[in-house]
């Protein structure tokens, strides 16, 4: 194919991609701006008030950086990994192995149009934020960089839990079991300076943390961790999930059997 045809062939898996989820957008929009909004009355005014000051910033503040962070992380997974499965359930996917796109496209294309939910959900949130408290953008290029590439990477890992589920239960395993524990310890609602030391150094094994410190940084300049080592763990786990999820697809596992 030549580079013509393959754009064609992207694009078009994203604006499915896209349409799918704004279709719908009572279910897949809707439900987490109103989530969040919950979060920022509950936690940032009723208990945020009695919290005081976090890392010098008013606590609503604080906290309004990882809550973006949360909504991008979730729905960035949760539209690859129902859109996938839905594919591979339905029979559809053997249109696309059995046309001349490479694989590459067809996982980029999935990608783009999970992170944009994420990215889409995310910026509706920001906006919801706005009601409650005001946000200055110390670096926009760590915030708009780090946003983008965690939501590119949880569109990856969504995509590699689809290729191994095999009922409409596997697809809730990895967000109800990992991806949600890791997010509430991530750092989302307090800084890790007030934990033990033991629990410090636990915490940094969680990579969920890098980001929503990496994005903390970027929005107030405050961050627990290292924000260049943050980068590269993230670009890190983009290549391996990457090279992991182009194995199964020219393997077939999951998709072929």
């Amino acid at each position: 194919m030549n580079t013509r045809l393959l754009w064609t062939a992207f694009v078009t898996i994203v604006v499915k991609e896209i349409r799918r989820f704004t279709r719908i957008w009572v279910q897949t929009l809707l439900p987490p701006a109103i989530t969040m909004t919950l979060y920022f009355i509950i936690f940032g005014n009723l208990i945020g008030s009695r919290i005081g000051d976090m890392g010098g910033f008013d606590y609503m503040e604080y906290i309004v950086p990882g809550l973006i962070m949360m909504s991008v992380i979730t729905n960035s997974y949760g539209n690859v990994v129902s859109s996938f499965f839905g594919t591979k359930f339905q029979r559809n996917i053997e249109e696309l192995l059995v046309s001349p796109v490479p694989n590459w496209v067809i996982l980029a294309g999935y990608v783009i149009g999970g992170a944009s939910r994420g990215l889409g959900v995310g910026f509706i949130v920001t906006l919801l934020s706005l009601f409650f408290t005001d946000l200055q953008i110390h670096h926009l290029f760590v915030t708009i960089a780090v946003v983008l590439l965690t939501a590119i990477l949880f569109a990856l890992g969504g995509f590699i839990n689809a290729v191994y589920a095999k009922t409409f239960d596997d697809i809730a395993i990895v967000p109800t079991f990992i991806l949600t524990p890791l997010t509430y310890l991530g750092g989302v609602f307090y800084s890790i300076q007030l934990l033990p030391g033991f629990w410090q150094g636990v915490s940094q094994l969680n990579p969920i943390l890098y980001m929503v410190n990496s994005f903390r940084y970027g929005i107030l300049g405050v961050s627990d961790i290292n924000i260049g080592f943050a980068f590269a763990m993230i670009i890190g786990f983009i290549v391996l999930l990457g090279g992991y999820a182009m194995h199964l697809l020219n393997t077939g596992k999951g998709i072929r059997e």
